[in-house]
């Protein structure tokens, strides 16, 4: 078989008909079309395309015909785009088939593209992950310690395999939920009042050691109980979680199980500083200023409980897009941070020479202390501690508040789209793990009865 260069090649891609010169392939040898040109026989030509009319010379290949439109207007104009409509997985397996390099993209698309492949690659990995957490002890005979595990896992991992999950995630959330109430009802100003009146240094638990000083003192002791029991619930569950986990050290890495960790310590940590501190106040006559100290630290590990709201990221498909937005916009963040930077480093100066030159300093005493207002004027914060006085003043105040929204305009778009599919992603992930579950449990329900059976 014989080609005449001269005439125009004939290619229907999914019933679709496009004529093109021989000539314009010559500049891609590399292309499966080009590769058709130095075929000569029937066989040759079959191995690069699915049919050929030899009355015709026509070409047929059954591929995306609407991929194959960008690919003919790049062999003939040289730019290769992607449509905002088409995936771009798909497109990538037709450029590949057509022998046309990914790098010919324009650079949008191929930034479109490449992060199509990294989030194709996370996803993967993590279903792959889920999936040896889920399904290692079906394809093989379980011991009853291993099935002990499962449902352990189970119970404490995925809420939605049953009553157990169920039951487990619920008593999580209201122990969280009656951590956080707890924590408020304790800075009320009278149970204040009588905790510094009694000691000032046991304000984690100050009547656990002194019960009959009057009713305030007995709601204490009642806050401290129902701490106690929540905390109690909380290393059950992480003790819990750490038996079941395949890996510890993958365990001691995870960020929730961290901040499960951040948030018990402090309780026990306070118990072990009270307990040592009567010997230490016995050993120290003047030891005020150490006192003073230990209630500070005191103070500051029991505002450490609100990290058990953190919690709730276990439980909710919402924080759960919030953490992987944050994760995969931290470019953002940063471009978000720079131009807030050098917006505050330029309008602080302004503000402070245009009040100095007026001779009206009132609140802006320094560059330095201009930085606060630069940053709640460009953030439309504005809470009026610090307020230009003069003309000059107040047109730099004006230039800072619109330079401030449109700084955390330009980013914010960028975040709202990578949050708005970051929870898709995850929903349909989640939806893809129930399943996929489902299937097993089918799977081991059958089993189990063709077994019975035999």
């Amino acid at each position: 078989i014989t080609f005449d260069v001269k005439r125009e090649i004939i290619i229907n891609v999914g019933g679709i008909k496009y004529l093109l010169p021989w000539s314009t392939l010559d500049e891609f040898p590399l292309t499966r079309l080009s590769k058709l040109k130095f075929c000569s026989s029937y066989d040759e030509i079959i191995q690069l395309c699915d049919d050929y009319d030899e009355d015709t010379h026509e070409f047929f290949f059954d591929r995306n015909p609407n991929a194959f439109g960008m690919i003919v207007s790049f062999l003939a104009a040289g730019k290769l785009m992607l449509f905002r409509d088409m995936c771009a997985l798909s497109f990538q397996e037709e450029l590949r088939y057509w022998g046309i390099e990914e790098s010919n993209l324009e650079k949008c698309c191929f930034q479109k593209l490449f992060q199509k492949l990294q989030e194709l690659a996370e996803m993967h990995k993590e279903e792959e992950m889920q999936m040896s957490k889920e399904t290692t002890c079906v394809l093989v005979k379980e011991t009853q310690f291993g099935q002990f595990m499962n449902k352990l896992r189970d119970m404490v991992e995925n809420p939605q395999s049953g009553l157990p999950g169920k039951v487990f995630a619920c008593l999580s959330i209201l122990f969280v939920a009656t951590t956080a109430i707890s924590l408020c009802v304790s800075t009320m100003p009278d149970l204040r009042a009588e905790e510094d009146r009694v000691s000032p240094l046991l304000t984690s638990i100050p009547t656990l050691y002194k019960p009959t000083i009057g009713e305030c003192s007995q709601k204490c002791y009642y806050i401290f109980v129902i701490e106690t029991i929540c905390v109690a619930w909380f290393s059950l569950e992480l003790c819990l979680r750490f038996i079941q986990a395949k890996s510890k050290c993958h365990f001691f890495r995870g960020p929730l199980n961290i901040i499960d960790f951040l948030a018990i310590s402090p309780y026990y940590v306070s118990l072990l500083v009270v307990d040592d501190e009567p010997n230490a106040e016995a050993a120290r006559p003047s030891s005020n200023s150490y006192l003073e100290k230990i209630g500070l630290v005191l103070r500051v590990l029991r505002a450490l409980r609100i990290l058990y709201v953190m919690r709730l990221a276990r439980h909710s498909l919402g924080l759960q897009t919030l953490g992987l937005t944050v994760q995969r916009c931290t470019r953002e963040f940063g471009l978000l941070l720079l131009f807030l930077c050098v917006a505050v480093t330029l309008f602080s100066p302004l503000v402070y020479l245009a009040e100095n030159e007026s001779g009206k300093v009132l609140e802006f005493t320094s560059i330095p202390a201009s930085y606060w207002w630069a940053i709640i004027s460009m953030t439309t914060v504005g809470y009026g501690d610090m307020v230009p006085r003069s003309v000059p003043g107040q047109m730099v105040a004006l230039s800072s508040i619109l330079s401030g929204i449109l700084i955390m305009a330009f980013p914010a778009t960028s975040i709202f789209h990578t949050f708005s599919h970051s929870y898709s992603e995850l929903r349909k992930q989640h939806e893809r793990l129930q399943s996929r579950l489902k299937r097993i449990k089918n799977t081991n329900h059958s089993g189990n009865a063709t077994d019975f059976l035999s």
